[in-house]
């Protein structure tokens, strides 16, 4: 870690209103929009997960930054690295192997039970050939990094990674992927983060952290009906009836990025245009779920953003806003969240560690730019 990082304790948090009418946004195992239980009533939830993913993949249309890639397929992105270097087809799908068996395993065969028909037998040996579901999080340097380690040693993968056990193979890995502060230069791994379980030295710590969006508001999910007629039917009547859950809501997303976190994980590196492909994404991701059925496409209501030194701070909502007078949720959530903020920063006081605070909705003339800019200015040294 750099011990001169001038961002050191530094954040940015994002406190955002966000309105959705007939949507899903989240779906749990059963299709229906998840919850939670908050203040002793039900909220729509969409969890911190799914709108993380869809904010990596926004950041994906930026083409000022770099992006790595989570998967399973490790053998394929090493084997295309190699063959750029000039290995063969056979010599870079060994190197790729050599490097995907270290973290992806297949799972060991169980024996069939006793009585078993021999289909059934058929179908529990099969399920020995599938793979783990290890995901793994590589930055485009490092697979570079990988593939002119097999070129050294002319693409015979077993002079690269030398040792039979896969602990020690992935530390030799490790090893020459080097400090991954130089070696991560993906921004979406830097931001989320990494955990490697064979190999700590190339854990990432994340420099952002969503908390689950929740609604502000009671909100209870209602059951559509619905039936599609088949165009050649020779029969009255329907030809597929179903029904499926939906809710509306308006939500309040916290998202806080650390500055000096991501200092070090990008080596001090492109921090401004970091800022910016992470805010535009904030902005324009929403999760896909029943897209093309409700279309959920709702953006910022409102926004409160504070760059500050300190303890991170969450609205929690916990008593739900009643829906104001003349209709809706969204005015009575913008007073409860800037009340709620005001007075932490009133309690909290010299350690509440504010550089400055950006409103976001309330002016016409201050645009989702016109923040990007100003969030800027403050990593531009």
């Amino acid at each position: 870690m750099n011990t001169n990082n001038p961002f050191k304790g530094q954040i940015i948090e994002f406190h955002i209103l966000q309105s959705f009418p007939v949507s899903c946004l989240n779906r749990d195992d059963v299709g229906s929009p998840k919850s939670a239980m908050v203040g002793g009533v039900e909220r729509a939830r969409v969890s911190s997960q799914c709108w993380k993913r869809y904010v990596r993949l926004a950041m994906n249309e930026s083409d000022k930054v770099i992006h790595g890639t989570r998967t399973k397929l490790i053998s394929e992105l090493v084997a295309k690295a190699c063959r750029v270097k000039g290995a063969s087809d056979e010599q870079a799908k060994a190197c790729g192997d050599k490097i995907e068996q270290i973290f992806i395993k297949k799972k060991e065969d169980k024996k069939p039970k006793k009585g078993k028909d021999n289909d059934a037998i058929d179908d529990v040996l099969d399920e020995g050939n599938e793979k783990t579901d290890t995901l793994l999080f590589l930055s485009p340097n490092e697979v570079v990094i990988l593939a002119e380690a097999f070129l050294k040693e002319g693409f015979n993968p077993d002079s690269v990674i030398t040792q039979k056990d896969p602990k020690k193979q992935a530390k030799e890995m490790a090893a020459l992927i080097g400090n991954v502060s130089d070696a991560v230069d993906a921004l979406d791994i830097a931001l989320f983060g990494r955990m490697v379980a064979q190999a700590a030295e190339l854990n990432v710590e994340a420099a952002c952290s969503f908390s689950h969006a929740i609604s502000t508001h009671k909100v209870s999910s209602e059951i559509e009906f619905f039936t599609a007629i088949d165009d050649e039917k020779t029969e009255q009547g329907a030809g597929h009836m179903g029904s499926l859950e939906f809710n509306s809501a308006t939500y309040y997303r916290y998202v806080s990025l650390n500055l000096g976190q991501l200092y070090d994980s990008l080596a001090g590196q492109n921090l401004s245009d970091a800022i910016e492909a992470f805010t535009i994404a904030l902005f324009q991701a929403v999760p896909s779920a029943r897209q093309t059925t409700m279309s959920g496409a709702s953006p910022w209501e409102f926004a409160k953003v504070f760059v500050r030194k300190g303890q991170r701070l969450q609205v929690p909502f916990e008593t739900p806003v009643k829906k104001a007078k003349d209709g809706g949720f969204l005015n009575p959530s913008i007073g409860a969240l800037s009340d709620y903020l005001a007075k932490k920063e009133k309690l909290s006081g010299s350690l509440f560690g504010k550089k400055a605070e950006y409103t976001f909705g309330e002016n016409d003339n201050f645009s989702i730019d016109d923040l990007v800019s100003a969030l800027k200015s403050h990593v531009e040294v």
